[in-house]
């Protein structure tokens, strides 16, 4: 059992926090036995996985096992270093980023999308990942300048979502009927009655879309708000465009 933070597998794992480690060695980490299970569900087993041996994790470690993940029991003070949440997770795991999901041509996922321009916030970022798995199947194109979606934040964030959603360069986009999101549209988008196949573009809360996108769209939607109201968090926009689509 792994009792001291400056234990040499724990440091590594807590390297996975800096975008350059990350970048290196392909890895990324998660925690938490639900979004685990997500992982495991879609058939991704993580490198490497430690848990809580203090906290009685035995059914997670033997799922891990399981899946030919190597387990690293550990004390609880050694997880309250690794582990990001207020509430120390009894499971974090070091995962490939070779191993989430592509986007195959043809498949459902492609046919809508989320095209991403600016969008920085990592909580944001994972959020809309669970819209386009809640409200999917849909991809998430990320134009540069966005968050990186395996930083601790947005994994935490997208509780999972980023073992089924595929998540891919603008350059890698699928050409499709694109709608930009922008509060000077003409008409809301219910009035367009989107169908798929669309992808929908959305822009950072504070620069919104660039000119050049907004111009190039098949047309431009806004999410009508109450008097007052100045905007809406770029995440809940991205979740009503595919709930408009869906319904």
């Amino acid at each position: 059992m792994i009792t001291s933070r400056a234990n040499a597998r724990v440091r590594a794992a807590r390297a996975l926090g800096e975008a350059k480690e990350r970048k290196r060695t392909g890895l990324f980490l998660d925690e938490g036995e639900d979004a685990l299970r997500a992982a495991l569900s879609a058939g991704i087993a993580p490198v490497e996985a430690f848990v809580d041996d203090d906290l009685g994790s035995d059914r997670i470690a033997e799922e891990l096992i399981q899946m030919g993940t190597k387990v690293q029991r550990c004390s609880t003070e050694v997880m309250e270093a690794l582990s990001s949440l207020a509430h120390t997770s009894r499971a974090v795991a070091v995962l490939r980023a070779n191993d989430l999901p592509p986007l195959a041509p043809g498949s459902p996922e492609s046919a809508v999308g989320l095209q991403l321009y600016g969008v920085s916030d990592p909580g944001n970022l994972g959020t809309l990942l669970r819209s386009a798995q809640g409200f999917g199947p849909a991809h998430v194109a990320l134009a540069d300048g966005c968050a990186d979606p395996l930083s601790p934040r947005a994994v935490r964030a997208g509780m999972g979502a980023l073992y089924s959603v595929p998540v891919i360069t603008l350059r890698e986009a699928p050409d499709l009927p694109l709608i930009a999101l922008d509060a000077r549209g003409e008409r809301t988008l219910a009035e367009l009655e989107p169908r798929a196949p669309v992808a929908f573009a959305l822009g950072g809360e504070r620069s919104g879309l660039p000119a050049e996108i907004t111009a190039g769209a098949s047309a431009i939607a806004r999410i009508p708000l109450a008097d007052g109201a100045e905007s809406l968090n770029v995440a809940i926009a991205g979740a009503l465009a595919l709930y408009e689509l869906r319904r």
